[in-house]
């Protein structure tokens, strides 16, 4: 079959490799209809994430027809349209139990991130997202073996619903909910969103669902910021032509900062100089630059909410800060099987329309080229996704 693997940074092959097949009683063997580039996909495109081996095959966002199910498969059928969480969880641990499918106990053979680990387990196992998270092969691919079958998919009734509509209930969809959420966002919130990014763009479309009355979003390029404000109603702010987008956002509310913020950008934020150099040297994990202004742009007693991905230790934290507004924080992996029921209610019902940020559609064999131009942000890309050709 052909997938797309990876060989080093922003170095990406579509090859033949071998199809994949039925390892356990309770996999399924999926013919992948339609994959996406995922913002975090970025962070592996770049040679950010470390445990990568030449070979890997990328992608964690994707969905298709079954075609082949093990013998102790009971949730799905051949000829299934599914799709399938990126998070890979047995539904019988300590955490599944209550519903903290991200961090599954069981699935995930490696050490998984925490750098201060102890003796705790690893989370959930990822798709296609490197030797820390299971080396698992993903879903940038014509096929794809998809474990724990009886957990994860989740069947597309026949409604007329085309895979684009679907598509991101496997990843950014759910991720941004559970940020809105993670926030407490509700009837009449004020939020500021931080990346205009896939998945800070699903936490504006998941904070109007949930009731929210003034959203801000945070990022530096005007394409994105006006798709912001054209689909969602956002109040933009470039920060390449605001001087502190955090000390704008509080003196439009009244001193006091909003409700809420999310940051959806996470490690590779734009930090300082010293933070560069701090990073390139290994004495930096991330960049904190994000996460200190949604820090200041909240009011005392509000909730920072990250979906954005963080690694390692991070300079100027400013817990101190955190400590003195009375703020809560919330991050971590997205618990993905819990939110894609009620989610595609929403979207079948015409709540919700994530295929709005898709700008490009591609066939799988153009995948080097997808992954060039979402990096790059060229002709206005905000989201790509690929086909295969079978």
């Amino acid at each position: 079959m052909k997938a797309l693997t990876y060989h080093g940074s922003k170095d990406v092959r579509v090859e033949t490799v071998p199809d994949p097949r039925i390892v356990e009683p309770d996999d399924i063997l999926l013919r992948v209809t339609a994959t996406a580039i995922c913002g975090s996909d970025l962070h592996i495109y770049r040679g950010k994430i470390p445990m990568m081996e030449s070979g890997d095959i990328l992608g964690h966002e994707f969905m298709g027809i079954v075609e082949e199910t093990g013998p102790a498969v009971t949730r799905v059928r051949n000829g299934d349209r599914v799709v399938v969480p990126f998070t890979i969880s047995c539904g019988q641990c300590f955490f599944c139990h209550r519903k903290l499918f991200a961090a599954c106990e069981t699935t995930n053979p490696d050490r998984g991130a925490i750098i201060n680990k102890k003796s705790t387990r690893p989370g959930a196992a990822l798709f296609g997202y490197s030797h820390l998270y299971g080396g698992i092969p993903g879903g940038q691919a014509e096929y794809v073996r998809v474990p724990k079958a009886n957990v994860g998919p989740l069947v597309i009734p026949d409604s007329g619903l085309e895979d684009k509509q679907v598509l991101f209930l496997s990843d950014i969809l759910p991720t941004g909910y559970m940020a809105a959420i993670n926030a407490a966002i509700g009837k009449g919130s004020s939020v500021a969103i931080f990346g205009a990014g896939p998945v800070g763009l699903m936490a504006a479309a998941s904070a109007r669902l949930l009731g929210a009355e003034r959203i801000f979003m945070v990022d530096h390029h005007p394409y994105r910021l006006e798709f912001a404000r054209h689909a969602y109603g956002v109040e933009p702010l470039n920060f390449d032509e605001v001087d502190d987008a955090a000390n704008e956002i509080i003196d439009r509310m009244d001193g006091r900062g909003v409700d809420a913020s999310i940051d959806a950008v996470g490690f590779e934020a734009k930090g300082s100089a010293v933070e560069t150099a701090l990073t390139a040297v290994k004495l930096e994990g991330s960049s904190g630059a994000s996460i200190r202004q949604a820090i200041a742009a909240t009011r005392r007693g509000g909730a920072i909410s990250a979906p954005g991905v963080y690694a390692g230790w991070i300079h100027g934290f400013l817990f101190g800060d955190v400590f003195e507004k009375g703020l809560s924080i919330k991050g971590g992996q997205t618990h993905a099987q819990n939110y894609m029921p009620q989610l595609l209610e929403h979207i079948a019902k015409g709540d919700l329309h994530p295929e709005a940020i898709i700008s490009h559609t591609m066939p799988l064999e153009q995948a080097a080229q997808g992954y060039e131009i979402f990096e790059k942000k060229q002709q206005d890309c905000r989201k790509v996704v690929l086909t295969p050709t079978h």
